[in-house]
């Protein structure tokens, strides 16, 4: 078997796209491959015991791509506008999803069967922006792997420490409910540190999600979005912060001690929206991709030091991914099957 990185981007009516030469160029499979060609690809998820799936939350559900036939598969189940995934770090086939309207669910046979994890106070419709609200992620605790972290859009942060049989609402001190991110870290003394981002800035707790405080950003605009901890080095954060969504400019900042200063780094070129996040593995902490709501990529090789505008500029990003994966030796990297229309 050959070993190959592979980036997955997906987008807001364009389907998925993939990349086999870290984003230089792009494949983008037609329906053919078992994908609508202008689904909503929102979240993806794939487990290091599983190298050749990858699952995607779509405005049409849950699916499932194989590296082995290069097809999707979907996944029935009772949802249908799938905004987050994860799957629990200890055994790939469960996973949780988070939808729109906001609810939570998980499957413990790898998306064969769903229950619903009761949440209490969740909303499922707002009057603040007129329509559903919608889980924007989920996440394990690093090394704490029975808490799970859920952040929802004009709802606010969910805390569960029993792999998400149970869940309470922690919302004291957070200026806004409109939750983008979250993320955990853990400093060299033992104290955990938990960030979550919204509409109206960085928040940061030290006591488990009980209590947020606010933290002002030397920024013009305090919307932030994504906030990632880069693989294997908890000191290390990366925020995307902007002008709104999708805004027309923004920032990428970086904080070396855990979160408590953060520094500007520069993406070239000019921006033309937000940035929204940034992706890392543990393959290669020096490997990072991020991205703007409009659909500009960049690549950093060196942790995040220099950047490189990518040539390929989407419609709309909302979803990026990348991993190590393996092929057959005989098969090249993404060699899809583009068949010519059925004609009557």
């Amino acid at each position: 078997m050959t070993t190959q990185i592979e980036v997955y981007a997906g987008t807001a009516g364009h389907s998925a796209w993939f990349s086999s030469d870290l984003g230089q160029t792009w494949v983008h499979p037609n329906s053919h491959s078992g994908l609508y060609l202008e689904a909503r690809v929102w979240s993806y998820s794939s487990h290091p015991d599983e190298p050749h799936l990858l699952y995607a939350g779509t405005d049409m559900g849950l699916f499932c791509w194989d590296e082995r036939t290069t097809r999707w598969t979907a996944l029935a189940s009772p949802m249908t506008d799938i905004w987050a995934l994860a799957q629990d770090p200890d055994d790939a086939q469960v996973l949780y999803a988070g939808t729109r309207p906001a609810g939570f669910y998980r499957s413990v046979d790898a998306g064969l069967t769903w229950q619903v994890l009761p949440t209490p106070g969740i909303q499922q419709f707002s009057e603040i922006n007129m329509g559903p609200t919608r889980v924007t992620q989920i996440l394990f605790d690093p090394l704490e792997h029975n808490t799970l972290w859920a952040v929802v859009e004009i709802g606010g942060v969910y805390r569960s420490l029993d792999r998400g049989n149970t869940w309470q609402l922690k919302t004291e001190g957070l200026v806004s409910c409109d939750m983008h991110g979250i993320a955990v870290v853990h400093d060299r003394a033992g104290h955990k540190i938990i960030y979550a981002t919204t509409n109206r800035g960085l928040h940061r707790s030290v006591d488990n999600g009980e209590t947020w405080t606010f933290v002002l950003l030397d920024s013009a605009w305090q919307y932030t979005r994504g906030i990632t901890v880069q693989s294997g080095n908890d000191a290390v954060l990366f925020l995307t912060n902007g002008n709104g969504p999708p805004g027309s400019t923004g920032q990428l900042w970086r904080s070396q001690d855990y979160g408590y200063t953060w520094h500007r780094l520069t993406l070239p070129g000019h921006l033309n929206s937000t940035p929204w996040a940034v992706t890392t593995h543990p393959h290669d902490p020096s490997l990072l991709f991020t991205y703007t709501n409009l659909g500009q990529l960049f690549r950093s090789r060196d942790g995040g030091e220099t950047w490189q505008r990518m040539p390929h500029e989407f419609g709309e990003l909302r979803a990026l991914h990348w991993r190590p994966t393996q092929y057959a030796a005989d098969r090249p990297a993404h060699s899809i099957t583009v068949r010519p229309p059925v004609t009557a």
